[in-house]
């Protein structure tokens, strides 16, 4: 199984890096790392995620990788990630922000 990126999650991962490598460039590179074994994993198994209703009414899964969460769906194959953010965002809001693009 497969994954794929939309432009938004790539564009979030691009963010997580730049920022995490203003202090270390092999900090923000060994995050990056982190992000793409969890998406490898989410594609491998997809249910590993959790439905978050409490949040988003959107057919979206969430994994927690460290501060971070992926954020992806599984109603195509293969497994798209729409998203990479801070888990201590206002999660509601940035998706509504997200998905009303």
């Amino acid at each position: 199984m497969q994954f794929v990126l939309s432009d938004d999650a790539d564009r979030d991962l691009d963010d997580i890096w730049e920022y995490i490598a203003e202090d270390s460039v092999d900090a923000a590179d060994q995050w990056i790392g982190r992000l793409f074994d969890a998406f490898d994993a989410i594609a491998e198994t997809p249910g590993i995620g959790h439905k978050r209703d409490d949040l988003t009414a959107y057919p979206v899964l969430f994994w927690p990788v460290g501060a971070y969460l992926v954020i992806y769906r599984i109603t195509t194959l293969p497994v798209e990630i729409v998203a990479v953010t801070q888990g201590a965002r206002d999660i509601p809001a940035f998706l509504r922000r997200r998905f009303s693009q």
